[in-house]
């Protein structure tokens, strides 16, 4: 199996919960083959990247099927904050298993307090504020209006397999609306797991390994 950790907004390839769950596999599931990419670029780029590799480890296996909505399903995603949002769109798009933890749902809105924080005027928009730096990552990402108008067209409206998705939620998540990414995923189908206190960072992420592996064995056979 093929699992993709999908960092969050202010993170990167050495994410402390990718690097956790690489060292884990490899101490207790020396079948799973973990990948953690770097994604500090715009939405699109993020998109385009995650297929390409999707597509390229099943090519590498040398999978085939008939319906190409399933013939990925021995890659999973596993994506944190930013991540689950980017692993809800892949997965309805592709149909591949995916763990969501503390999952943002509306980045359109979410991420508009650094157009805000800018003093960034949309009336005033044209080409050269649209690529006007709102914000920097800690991985080097430049956020730029151009970035908060792709997810404005790309919100998340529906899971389309849902049997394929679970999500794992921290009510103490201090930066982004736990009962919000309750309601939807719910509302769509998904399994959903809140757990009491925490953080959005999940800095108990360690302890819940062994859960988060049975999780994601469960979707890949559902």
């Amino acid at each position: 199996m093929n699992l993709i950790y999908i960092h969050g907004l202010d993170s990167n390839a050495n994410s402390t919960k990718g690097v956790l769950l690489e060292k884990y596999c490899q101490r207790h599931y020396s079948d799973i083959n973990v990948l953690r990419p770097d994604l500090n670029k715009s939405p699109a780029q993020v998109c385009e990247q995650l297929l390409s590799l999707i597509e390229e480890l099943d090519n590498n296996a040398g999978r085939k099927s008939a319906d190409k909505q399933t013939e990925l399903s021995n890659t999973v995603l596993i994506g944190s904050s930013l991540g689950g949002y980017f692993s809800t769109l892949i997965s309805n798009q592709i149909g591949c298993p995916a763990l969501l933890l503390n999952p943002s749902t509306q980045p359109h809105v979410t991420l508009q307090r650094f157009a805000d924080s800018s003093g960034f005027n949309p009336d005033s928009s044209n080409e050269s504020s649209d690529n006007k730096t709102l914000y920097t990552t800690a991985g080097g990402w430049q956020i730029t209006p151009t970035d908060l108008q792709w997810f404005a067209g790309h919100q998340l409206l529906s899971v389309n397999y849902p049997d394929k998705v679970a999500v794992l939620l921290k009510e103490g998540d201090e930066l982004l609306d736990s009962e919000l990414s309750r309601a939807f995923y719910l509302s769509q189908g998904a399994t959903v797991t809140v757990q009491a206190g925490g953080n959005h960072r999940f800095s108990d992420f360690d302890e819940q390994l062994p859960m988060v592996m049975s999780i994601l064995q469960s979707l890949v056979q559902a």
